[in-house]
């Protein structure tokens, strides 16, 4: 109960977590038993109690953990449970360590143990360690005191500290455990009382960028390896180790043993601080690169990570860390005083500095000559694959360049943080998105401290994923990529997932669109010895549909173990096969697990035809000019299909209907519905021209693809079963709706886009007597409860079904409705469902689709129906807007003037497009809307440029920013900017603005401020925020909550709090608040006369911040109540300010109630005046 700045964990959570730790092993235990005793977690004669026998304690232990863990558990948990904020850093930190010293006992790295051996050959550290701890010398180096009942340690002891790797010290275990053993029983005969041992842990004292190791190269390294061996063994002086230098057995240089600088000790530290001694070698063994010393001994240079002082784990306030030593030590040595720039030879000064050291390049083995023949005949069949598009483009002359985007995950805690992708991943502004565009060749681009072996690649269906996989592998098949040597692709849509008998060479060879290699078993061999050589892909990954368990029980064996797909994929993915390869997923947003995503280097995301790029692609598919101009012509008169165009695979669709569309034709249909009726309709016309013999059963077959179709959605796959008909199949294929993928194993057929697919789907769904009322209602249209996400397929299902039901049947081509069967029943049934539907409890995705059904229907009297029940608030906030969004969106709010409604909207986090944004804040129903900031003040720039006065002073008096709850630093980032428009009056790019005469009302009319950015992006966004603070004069509500600003930043804060003079709630709960900071913002708080609600809860404020407190508290003149719970002020504290309580008549509550107050104490108080309460 006594964390500063954590959440508050339950008791039965700690208890879980001391179960863990109990379960370590007798001689972890032991360890962590002792931190917790040296930290102040137990007593000391608590921490005696838990032994039956001290002089064997590890033994005790093992007997208290064979007769009863539990009950050891329950002890332990209690002092664990009341000391959280000590005890949590001390617990994770031996959990880590057992897991990291479990996984590398399993699993040693032998290369390692080659490496340490060259340089320290034979037993030269075994002797090392014998000559330290040997019956002979051990009462000579070790310190008495090290043997004494107290088992703290002084501050004027020291440690040898030998650092080593942990395969090193997988190799001295076995000796570790005896020398234990020979250290207790050479003391027992010296009559010690107390235990004796030599304790094993890991170094509190270890750089905190990792730990200096050996390399064969000559250099030293950090290893970054979380579990560091360290022997600590108590001396009295180093003047033991005075004897001559220790020599290796290769008749090397001398290793030394060296002291490193030390630190004061500091007050109510967790972990002692002591000098630390380093055996270094400082001469290379063999002739090779000079080592560089890692102590600074004469003339030495210590690398700044052993140099860089470590806060202690309490050490949470500013006040308390001002007696830390300084952040960086003077890295030269303290022997000598010259410059690290120059070096005296001949009385002339040289300089000394050398160029960085370049990167070693890789060099490849020599590939043997059935390699090579592989090579180029795989490079030959990609080409001969990927050189096509669909409808028999080629890629070459047809393909349009795409832009791509970072994206980034935002990992959400709580219960349901794992249900859908698309709200973890953090939605960019328009503006941004264009400034961070990247380019084909920047997909697998990497920096040196995290390669990218793991990139994902989103996109909506038809957006373009597949077609940018063929471009990437043409570009590597001309020699684009040559840091591959391999690629293999493979489509999720081939790849049986049920069997259990693939090998990662099944898998990379067969499986894939790979020719066939007649010396497969030599290719792969060199494939397993150059894996950071290898590419391989899984397009399509959306159809791996069932993803539980996903990355569990990974495939270990890259030889001839036979697994399942999903088995070899985890195990790629999690590096254990084939690691060092790089893996290209692509996938929908919504229809992938999260677990997979979370773990990617790279997120990227394809962006969506712009409008040149619309153009470009219709110049592209029609050869004749002037069939070019009409066909653009009638795109654009449509302007919902235009919009669709966006999406490549739309752009295409609706250049294959306008290329066959009748002559008396000229428009274009104004609805997904009966746009997609007709161009199916199309397709099996042409087919069905090359086939005659279908026309019997036309109608028979086209049920049968229907039916095939909508069992295909409700299990959630493409693939059609065996049909009787192979006729129908070579129809189907012919006419585009049915697309063959297969392998060199086998070949199956599948829908060949999730639209179709669904229509056809649809059509079973609106006409089949074996779908009912009830059964249509489930599946096919939007629902008022929550219920489990299903993804794109369903958002289009729903509009399609709303559509085929509303809707005429298109005349012309081959018709698929039957007009002649009654569907008034599901008609009425729909619609009884869409009108009772309660809007304002839909979430802002649910509410989009809604929209667009309504929009299918075609209906004005349904568009109608729904403008009556909205909310005045609409929110589309975090559903991302695509062009065809938006237009549904504006043309179904036009009908609302006639209605006199108006609605104010919320864009933030939509991701819409500048001209999007015009449109719907042109509006007459809207009266205010609230966008990302960016996004607002690029908007207002180009009603500027345009001269558009009238909208401009429009688009400025509709902008809202209240309430302004920030998630995300770009919520602030942007607003100093839209501070100095306000100050200035004008737009950055321009020099005088009328309608800014008054400023921006935006920031004006702002009353509730809600920052909300936690620890990690609190503390560095904040002064964005003070920034803003003082144009917010109109501000009522500030919550910074749980954002560790500190003492610094509430001595920012309480600069600011003056200009606040509306300000009626400020919450600064858990912040890591201590006196220094507190004593800022009591004085700023009396300029604040309006405050009625303070809350500090949960901070680090003692005795001195509360009399701060308490001597404010009377000139407070408004305020109500003041919450000053869990704090660290003891009764002293609290007696001051229940006495400032009586001079304040006005208030109504104090909580003041924490663990460093004495319960009678308390009750004293709360019974003198019953407005001091604990909860």
């Amino acid at each position: 109960m006594s964390s500063c700045c954590a959440v508050m964990i339950s008791f039965e959570d700690v208890l879980f977590q001391v179960r863990k730790a109990v379960q370590v092993g007798p001689s972890l235990l032991y360890d962590l038993l002792k931190e917790l005793h040296e930290a102040g977690v137990f007593s000391t004669e608590y921490y005696r109690s838990l032994f039956k026998h001290r002089e064997v304690a590890e033994e005790s232990l093992c007997e208290i953990l064979l007769n009863d863990e539990e009950d050891l558990a329950r002890k332990l948990s209690l002092p664990i449970w009341q000391k959280w904020d000590i005890s949590q850093v001390i617990l994770d930190s031996a959990l880590s360590q057992e897991e990291d010293l479990d996984s590398f006992l399993n699993d040693p790295d032998a290369e390692s143990l080659d490496i340490f051996s060259e340089l320290l050959p034979g037993d030269v550290f075994s002797k090392i360690l014998d000559s330290i701890l040997s019956e002979d010398s051990i009462e000579d180096i070790l310190d008495p005191i090290f043997f004494e009942d107290d088992l703290d340690f002084q501050s004027g002891e020291a440690d040898i500290t030998c650092t080593l790797t942990p395969e090193i010290a997988a190799i001295s275990d076995k000796k570790t455990n005896r020398k234990r053993k020979e250290i207790r029983e050479t003391t027992s005969k010296s009559n010690k009382t107390s235990t004796k041992r030599r304790k094993v842990t890991a170094s509190s004292e270890s750089p905190p960028n990792g730990t200096a190791s050996i390399t064969s190269e000559g250099n030293f390294h950090f290893n970054h390896n979380p579990f560091q061996p360290v022997i600590h063994v108590p001396l009295n002086s180093i003047t033991s180790f005075d004897s001559p230098p220790l020599l290796t057995s290769s008749g090397g240089s001398a290793l030394q043993i060296l002291q490193t600088l030390g630190s004061p000790q500091l007050f109510g530290s967790v972990v002692p601080l002591r000098p630390t001694y380093v055996i270094v070698s400082p001469q290379p063994v063999s002739p090779m690169t000079q080592i560089l010393p890692v102590s600074p001994a004469d003339g030495t240079v210590a690398p700044p990570e052993l140099t860089v002082a470590v806060h202690p784990v309490g050490s949470l306030s500013d006040s308390a860390s001002k007696g830390l030593p300084s952040a960086s030590v003077d890295t030269l040595s303290p022997t000598k005083v010259t410059s690290s720039t120059t070096a005296f030879s001949d009385g002339k000064p040289q300089n000394t500095d050398s160029p960085p050291p370049k990167p070693a390049t890789k060099v490849r083995p020599e590939a043997p000559k059935c390699v090579k023949d592989f090579i180029l005949h795989a490079k030959s069949h990609i080409r001969e694959i990927c050189s096509r598009m669909r409808g028999g483009l080629g890629m070459e002359s047809h393909y349009i360049n795409m832009n791509l985007i970072q994206r980034k995950l935002l990992i959400k805690s709580g219960k349901n943080a794992n249900k859908c992708l698309e709200k973890e991943l953090v939605v960019i502004s328009d503006s941004e998105r264009k400034r961070k565009k990247l380019d084909r060749s920047q997909v697998f681009h990497s920096n040196v401290s995290r390669p990218k072996q793991s990139i994902a690649l989103l996109g909506k269906t038809g957006v373009g994923k597949s077609t940018m996989i063929q471009r990437l592998c043409l570009d590597w098949a001309s020699g684009s990529l040559p840091q591959f040597q391999f690629v293999f692709l493979l489509n999720c849509k081939n790849i049986d997932l049920t069997k259990s008998n693939y090998s990662l060479k099944h898998l990379l060879f067969d499986l894939s669109v790979s020719p066939r290699c007649e010396k497969s078993d030599a290719v792969f061999s060199h494939v397993l010895s150059s894996p950071e050589d290898v590419l391989i892909i899984f397009d399509s990954f959306d159809d791996i549909k069932d993803f539980e368990g996903l990355l569990q029980s990974p495939a270990k064996s890259p030889k001839d173990t036979k697994y399942t797909v999903k088995q070899l994929f985890s195990g790629l993915f999690q590096k254990e096969i084939l690691p060092g390869c790089t893996l290209l997923i692509a996938t929908r947003p919504k229809d992938v697990l999260n677990q997979v995503l979370r773990k990617t280097d790279s997120l990227l995301e394809l962006c969506c035809f712009s409008p040149e790029d619309i153009e470009l692609y219709t110049t592209k598919y029609f050869r004749d000019s002037s069939i070019q101009e009409k066909a653009l012509q009638k795109i654009k008169n449509e302007r919902y299909i235009f919009t669709l165009c966006s999406n490549p695979l739309l752009c295409w669709t609706t250049c294959f209907l306008l290329e066959h569309q009748d002559s008396h034709d000229d428009s274009l249909p104004s609805t997904l519905t009966d746009f997609y009726l007709k161009v199916t309709s199309k397709h099996l016309q042409l087919a069905g021209r090359e086939n005659s013999s279908l026309s019997n059963n036309k109608k028979k077959d086209i049920l049968q693809l229907c039916k095939m179709a909508w069992e295909g959605f409700k299990n959630h796959n493409t693939h059609i079963n065996l049909i009787d008909s192979a006729e129908l199949v070579d129809y189907c294929l012919k006419s585009g709706i049915l697309a063959s993928h297969g392998t060199s194993d086998r070949r199956e057929n599948h829908f060949e886009d999730l639209y179709t697919q669904n229509l056809l789907g649809g059509v079973h769904s609106v006409q089949s007597k074996q779908v009912n009322e009830k059964m249509l209602l489930a599946h096919s249209v939007v629902q008022q409860k929550k219920r489990k996400v299903q993804g794109e397929s369903q958002d289009v299902m729903q509009r399609f079904v709303t559509g085929l039901l509303f809707q005429k049947a298109p005349s012309g081509g081959v018709c698929i409705l039957d007009s002649s069967i009654d569907i008034q029943a599901k008609r009425k049934a729909v619609e009884t469902h869409l009108r009772n539907l309660k809007l304002n409890e839909f979430t802002p995705a649910r509410l989009l689709e809604l929209f667009h059904c309504v929009y299918e229907t075609n209906n004005t009297k349904f568009a109608r129906v729904m403008l009556k029940n909205l909310p005045d608030n609409l929110s589309f906030c975090g559903a991302q807007l695509s062009p065809s969004d938006v237009y549904v969106i504006c043309h179904l709010l036009r009908h609302a003037t006639a209605l006199k409604r108006t609605f104010s909207i919320n864009l933030q986090d939509t991701c819409i497009p500048i001209n999007g944004l015009r449109e719907l804040v042109e509006l007459e129903c809207i009266k205010s809307f609230w966008a990302h900031t960016a996004d607002t003040i690029a908007l207002w720039e180009d009603l500027d440029q345009r001269k558009d006065e009238l909208n401009l002073k429009g688009a400025i008096e509709k902008f809202t920013l209240n309430p302004l709850k920030a998630t995300q630093g770009y919520h602030i980032e942007n607003l100093p900017l839209l501070v100095h428009i306000h100050r200035e009056k004008k737009l950055p790019m321009s020099e005088f603005v009328s309608s800014l005469n008054e400023g921006v009302p935006a920031l004006s009319h702002l009353q509730r401020l809600e920052f909300e950015l936690g620890v990690q992006n609190g503390p560095e966004v904040f002064p964005k925020l003070i920034e803003v603070l003082p144009s917010l004069q109109s501000l009522q509500h500030l919550d910074i909550e749980k954002n560790k600003i500190a003492d610094s930043g509430a001595e920012k804060l309480a600069g600011v709090l003056h200009f606040l003079e509306s300000l009626k709630f400020l919450n600064l709960s858990q912040n890591c608040i201590g006196d220094a900071g507190v004593e800022k913002l009591a004085k700023a708080l009396v300029s604040v006369p309006s405050l009625q609600s303070l809350s500090l809860y949960g901070n680090l404020i003692a005795d001195n911040g509360a009399e701060q407190l308490a001597s404010v508290l009377p000139d407070i003149k408004l305020l109500q109540d003041l919450d000053v719970k869990f704090n660290k002020f003891t009764d002293i504290g609290a007696k001051k300010l229940s006495t400032a309580l009586k001079s304040c008549t006005g208030m109504k509550s104090l909580e003041l109630w924490n663990n460093c107050i004495p319960w009678g104490v308390f009750e004293h108080l709360h019974h003198q005046d019953p407005r001091i309460r604990s909860l």
